[in-house]
């Protein structure tokens, strides 16, 4: 079993910004809010960035992303994986990302901070698969 972690975009943080300028703004004005505002958006900060995480087991790819994702994508199913830069909503914290094409018409994106090793853990467990990085 082998577990790779998510790359990390630090432009990500910037939808954030506004609600840390509440926060602390209201923590000049000495209200409690802006103190557990504060708390929050670093907390959920740390655990996505924790909490996302891509796992190769024997035949299985299991994507994990908080509470939210937990997928898991049978190795011998993965068709094709090739660059993407789309930004639809996916467990993955980068816009530097892999699009994993799996049974017929299913496709996950993630981005891997270990790119190049996490294709040949993949392609070491399932040959027929097309890489296009």
């Amino acid at each position: 079993m082998k577990v790779f972690k998510s790359k990390i975009d630090w432009w990500l943080g910037l939808p954030l910004l506004y609600p840390i300028f509440l926060s602390i703004s209201d923590m000049i004005e000495g209200k409690w809010i802006g103190y557990l505002l504060l708390i929050s958006i670093v907390l959920f900060v740390v655990f996505i960035s924790k909490s996302t995480k891509y796992i190769v087991n024997e035949n299985q790819l299991v994507v994990k992303c908080m509470f939210i994702v937990n997928a898991k994508i049978e190795i011998s199913t993965i068709r094709k994986i090739e660059k993407s830069n789309s930004i639809l909503s996916s467990p993955a914290l980068s816009m530097d990302r892999i699009a994993v094409r799996y049974n017929k018409y299913d496709e996950i994106y993630l981005s891997p901070k270990e790119k190049q090793l996490f294709i040949d853990e993949l392609v070491k467990r399932n040959s027929a698969i097309e890489v296009l990085i």
